[in-house]
């Protein structure tokens, strides 16, 4: 395709070597600490700048907004009212392509089908990239991602903000703590979701709107004649374009689970669902992740452990002594230990009613998930200080995530599905069966004609 070609011209002839400019500290100059000066702050492009791409952006204002990409102009109307300076485009290929040398890094905020895509290119070209949440549509993209970055050494971020507020970090502290003893079962749960889900595809064909450039918006994903229902914001509950709830939210909730349980790879997952649909996702959802033992590490023990996850409506039970009047608000968790229970919903408490008074052991993010990322940037990869979500950790854990909504859509087959996550697939799915083609597809795309990944480094 043309557009991949002219890309990879792009990188041949010299875009690799100078994608990252150099900023040079406002201290070298001989400026006041107060000053800042425009060496000093980051070149910016952002994709998918009508929703979460334009909160993004807003907590990055102090940087060089220096160009705008969206598929749908009149949703992008307000980013680029905000930022009139920034150059605007269509195409993201085209934006790379056209002026690759004039920004250093990317906020991208698509539809999850497009993200490794416009992800990868980005990071092929030495790009610092933010990522919103789920990091990737498929665990062969987030294992993409994930070495990808570790090749060109760039900082990046996945986008689920909370990693960065101070209860979930307490959450992790808790744990560290010991003061739970052994965890052995987690519960966790979302309202979501808050879009139209459990839908089987419309019959109405609705007239493209002018500002839209509907096949940019599909991308990779098979042709299909365009409907209100998918565009604007409701693409998260198809499964072309989003990841249903689990996606949306998991990566957001499971983040402290992960870090403070040290999860890994789960060994096997299993799902079950309201009325599954073939291109949309169920109303509702419960999958159950099960994790090894991971030994013994300082003085916490991490034993065999169970995942639970509810959303659409679907609650844990409630843990036995939980006072009557408690409400859980639009989600929660709950860390069951052998000493005591863990209940984070809007606040981190114990069952037992005791006073939380542990030492700290995760970091604290001075200041937004956004700005912790652009702070990353600025720095030698030699030296960097990875933000929380790096994709070290983010990839991992929305492997974890879509292999649980690869379970969703593959309950069909009726069984606990074990996990193969050196081979990306699940090992007691056999060729024999009529959902091995499919189970494969799930986990490494085959995209549209002209749309292309980087080779796995």
């Amino acid at each position: 395709m043309e557009k991949d070609i002219s890309r990879r011209k792009f990188i041949q002839t010299g875009a690799l070597g100078l994608a990252g400019l150099t900023i040079v500290p406002s201290t070298i100059l001989g400026k006041s600490a107060g000053y800042k000066a425009p060496s000093d702050k980051l070149n910016i492009a952002g994709i998918g700048v009508g929703g979460k791409g334009f909160v993004n952006l807003q907590n990055m204002s102090s940087e060089n907004i220096v160009a705008l990409c969206d598929v749908d102009w009149e949703y992008a109307k307000k980013a680029f009212d905000k930022f009139p300076q920034a150059k605007k485009f269509w195409d993201y290929r085209e934006m790379y392509d056209q002026i690759g040398k004039e920004f250093d890094a990317v906020v991208i905020a698509t539809p999850d089908h497009t993200h490794a895509l416009t992800a990868a290119d980005a990071i092929t070209m030495g790009k610092h990239v933010y990522l919103q949440k789920p990091l990737t549509h498929s665990v062969y993209e987030s294992r993409l991602l994930t070495k990808l970055a570790q090749k060109y050494k760039v900082a990046t971020q996945m986008g689920n903000e909370g990693a960065s507020e101070a209860g979930f970090r307490q959450a992790e502290d808790v744990v560290a703590s010991g003061i739970l003893g052994d965890v052995y079962q987690v519960d966790a749960f979302t309202n979501r979701p808050l879009w139209p889900q459990g839908l089987e595809r419309p019959t109405r064909v609705d007239a493209v709107p002018s500002t839209l450039r509907w096949d940019l918006f599909l991308g990779p994903a098979e042709i299909r004649t365009f409907s209100k229902a998918y565009h604007p914001w409701n693409w998260r509950g198809w499964w072309d374009f989003g990841t249903g709830a689990l996606g949306d939210m998991a990566c957001h909730i499971f983040h402290p689970i992960y870090n403070a349980l040290k999860l890994g790879t789960p060994t096997s997952v299993q799902a079950t669902s309201t009325r599954l649909f073939p291109e949309s996702a169920p109303s509702s959802e419960m999958v159950t992740f099960r994790f090894p033992q991971r030994g013994k590490i300082g003085k916490v023990n991490y034993p065999e452990v169970m995942l639970n996850w509810y959303d659409g409506g679907l609650k844990p039970p409630r843990p036995k002594g939980l006072p009557a009047d408690f409400k859980w608000g639009d989600g929660g968790t709950v860390y069951y230990g052998t000493k005591d229970t863990l209940i984070f919903a809007n606040r981190v408490s114990l069952l037992s009613g005791k006073e939380i008074k542990v030492p700290s052991v995760s970091r604290v993010i001075p200041t937004s998930h956004e700005m912790d990322w652009v702070r990353a940037c600025k720095e030698s990869a030699d030296s960097r200080l990875k933000p929380v979500s790096d994709f070290d950790v983010a990839g991992p854990l929305n492997e974890m995530v879509v292999a649980g909504v690869a379970a969703v859509r593959l309950q069909k087959i009726d069984k606990e599905l074990l996990w193969d996550a050196v081979n990306m697939k699940f090992s007691n799915i056999s060729e024999n069966e009529p959902e091995y083609a499919f189970a494969q597809e799930l986990m490494k795309h085959t995209y549209r004609n002209g749309y292309k990944l980087p080779d796995m480094p």
